[in-house]
């Protein structure tokens, strides 16, 4: 698992969710580094944007579960909604998932739980 700062998963999910058609220049660009770090940046964007409007006691064993789930989730949808054929649909979900803990571990890692 290489690192992956907040930055680098915004940037992969602002040229990911952004782009409305993809070209043969996008197919070029994209990977399934890149459409996972995207699925995994909206994960830890949908995850945390739920967790502080419910305001409850997040333990930090059931998040990193749920958000690996959550990831996959958003790899899927991706490929359904943007047509990715053309990537393999696996390794993005393996790195969203392996992506969107570390993005967790780096925000709340030090912490058995977190009220957010």
């Amino acid at each position: 698992m290489g690192f992956f700062d907040f930055a680098e998963a915004k940037s992969a999910r602002d040229e990911v969710y952004d782009t409305p058609e993809y070209s043969d220049e996008h197919k070029s660009k994209f990977s399934h580094e890149l459409v996972g770090g995207a699925a995994a940046f909206e994960a830890m964007h949908l995850w945390e944007k739920q967790q502080r409007k419910e305001g409850n006691e997040v333990n930090h064993g059931f998040a990193k579960e749920a958000l690996a789930a959550l990831a996959g989730a958003e790899t899927d949808k991706l490929f359904e909604t943007k047509g990715l054929d053309f990537i393999d649909r696996e390794k993005a979900k393996h790195h969203a998932k392996e992506q969107v803990q570390d993005l967790y571990d780096q925000q709340y890692g030090d912490k058995d739980s977190y009220r957010p």
